[in-house]
């Protein structure tokens, strides 16, 4: 699964951009808040700093003041290996935004890498809670050294998550939650499926479900029809232009390249990597934008200069993407998409012949000297757990959205638990977005699920809505994606 982000949401909700805010990989101590703050409700006289900081393996990176809020950004001590604690240990980076030990907790995942600033997920807003977030293991700086990538795996994940959980609910008792968005969304399904007592709820966002690697037809079904035909026949004209434009478009990346200083020896050469650029821009534009903005699109690619070509794949896939400075990032995302995870492979037929490489897989942007071996029984058992055993789960899409076409679904062994569309929606899409009786169905779930449902929402679902105010800085949607390659 590649995908190109930008930031719109995530789910991310975002929130899986990182963030280059003085945070080590090491563990400093950091000066107080410039205004003593609230430290909450808490069952000792304790700072609550004090008492998170007493928690074994735990250590501070730093302290950053938020109003209404404590935010510490964190170290924690991990094993390398959950099945063999004694084999190794690596620090793993936590941010916790502190509101009250007597509210509930939201523990988020974007499945990259962490903000080190102060943010709120969605259901943070709706419920008025606390939020932990957790940098994804091998994530820079998450990463054991020397790294052993076959330990880079689901369940292993989900095992830190269980133990940052199992540490931080002596503090936090009341009712905790798990969400993220794509890749993030995904961790809150695996975490639930491996851990299914530890979470009260989940709430994952735009999470794809690649069941089966090498049948990807949903996707190709799903970009034939995706908006308008002439929306699509934009798009695929550009995409055109620009592999038969390929000669001259790939001196100005030679140019490009020169002057940023990128390398291509991860991919194998700079026309492997134009190329990918190219082949991700259809995907990327309906992933990120919105119907709309397909009026930006040159409406004649054939008559489009060069730069304008260049110009629109650039602002939508982006060329810095496949060198090598752009993949070194995402490699724990790449190589997850190669061993368990999946990557779409589609065809493109709009294209004809013009492509030399087609849909390139994962291995292709991974380092050869790291091993990567598909196992392609990982997804089907979470899809099945899912589809019977789903319980507290609800699960947000967009409906213009290509990494929707293979979602999540529940069978005859859900309950209380849910599939919602937000119509005319992105990668982007949130609760906030879907029909008012779904957004509203939707949000008392949440509150039902965190044990704060007013007695009115309890009495009428419809009249539910955030139990805390909307906050332009904490709540910034956009934060919570960033813009690169094809990845979920």
């Amino acid at each position: 699964m590649r995908k190109a982000l930008r930031g719109v949401l995530s789910l991310a909700v975002l929130i899986g951009t990182v963030s280059a805010t003085g945070a080590s990989a090491g563990a400093a101590t950091a000066a107080e808040p410039t205004a003593k703050q609230s430290s909450g409700s808490t069952s000792s006289s304790e700072d609550i700093k004090d008492r998170i900081l007493a928690i074994p393996g735990m250590s501070l990176i730093q302290e950053k003041p938020y109003p209404g809020y404590r935010f510490f950004v964190l170290n924690y001590t991990q094993p390398i290996d959950h099945k063999r604690p004694s084999k190794g240990t690596f620090q793993q980076r936590i941010t916790l935004l502190h509101k009250d030990t007597s509210r509930p907790t939201v523990f988020f995942t974007s499945g990259y890498n962490v903000s080190t600033n102060p943010s709120r997920s969605e259901p943070t807003q709706i419920i008025d809670g606390n939020q932990v977030s957790l940098e994804y293991r091998y994530f820079t700086p998450s990463r054991p050294a020397p790294a052993d990538w076959s330990k880079l795996d689901i369940w292993q994940a989900a095992s830190d998550q269980h133990r940052v959980f199992t540490a931080l609910k002596k503090i936090y008792s009341e009712n905790w939650l798990t969400t993220g968005g794509s890749k993030g969304g995904m961790t809150a399904t695996y975490f639930e499926r491996f851990y299914p007592k530890d979470m009260d709820g989940v709430v994952a966002y735009v999470a794809p479900n690649d069941v089966v690697n090498n049948e990807d037809s949903a996707y190709d079904r799903f970009l034939a029809r995706v908006g308008t035909k002439e929306c699509r026949d934009r798009l695929s004209g550009v995409q055109r232009e620009a592999l038969v434009r390929r000669e001259p478009l790939e001196k100005k990346y030679e140019a490009y390249a020169a002057e940023n200083g990128y390398t291509f020896n991860t991919v194998g050469s700079l026309d492997k990597a134009y190329e990918a650029v190219v082949m991700d821009y259809v995907w990327a534009f309906w992933q990120y934008s919105m119907l709309a903005d397909c009026e930006a699109i040159p409406a004649d690619a054939a008559k489009a200069t060069d730069q304008e070509i260049w110009d629109s794949i650039d602002g939508i896939a982006g060329f810095s993407a496949y060198a090598d400075q752009g993949l070194g990032t995402y490699t724990p995302y790449y190589y997850q998409a190669g061993t368990q995870l999946g990557s779409p492979d589609i065809e493109q037929p709009w294209l004809g012949g013009l492509s030399r490489y087609g849909y390139q897989p994962p291995r292709n942007f991974v380092p050869r000297d790291i091993p990567m071996k598909f196992q392609p029984s990982a997804m089907r058992d979470i899809d099945s757990w899912v589809r019977n055993n789903a319980r507290h789960m609800l699960y947000v899409y967009g409906e213009n959205d290509p990494w929707g076409a293979e979602p999540f679904r529940l069978g005859r062994g859900a309950r209380d638990s849910y599939v919602y569309t937000v119509p005319g929606g992105n990668h982007g899409s949130k609760v906030a977005g879907l029909v008012a009786a779904e957004k509203a169905n939707a949000t008392a779930a949440i509150l039902r699920w965190a044990g704060v449902a007013p007695a009115a929402v309890e009495a009428d679902p419809a009249k539910a809505k955030p139990l805390a105010k909307f906050d332009a800085r904490l709540d910034k949607r956009d934060a919570e994606l960033e813009r690169g390659t094809l990845r979920p």
